[in-house]
């Protein structure tokens, strides 16, 4: 059997840098995720996600996303361009 994912709309940020405060950083992004019920912590290279398999490292480059059910976890950017676009207001 074959199966297509439903579409449906995520919320997600890219862990553009570990230091500069003007990009998304990752400071930015655990305040994101501590702030919707995640947990995350970062040892200033990397950022440290507890998802439902345990915890996580997301790197530079990585995408954050807040799933379905409210969870949280990392994804490499190439698997996320494959899997995501960009949902703008025409297409809601």
């Amino acid at each position: 059997m074959k199966f297509r994912k439903k579409p449906v709309v995520i919320e997600a940020n890219q862990f553009e840098t570990n230091n500069e405060p003007e990009n998304v950083n990752m400071e930015f992004i655990v305040k994101w995720i501590n702030g919707n019920k995640g947990m995350a912590r970062h040892d200033s290279t990397d950022i440290y996600i507890q998802t439902l398999e345990g915890e996580m490292k997301a790197g530079v480059g990585d995408w954050i996303i807040q799933g379905v059910n409210g969870e949280f976890y990392p994804c490499k950017n190439d698997i996320f361009k494959k899997t995501y676009e960009l949902v703008t207001e025409e297409g809601r």
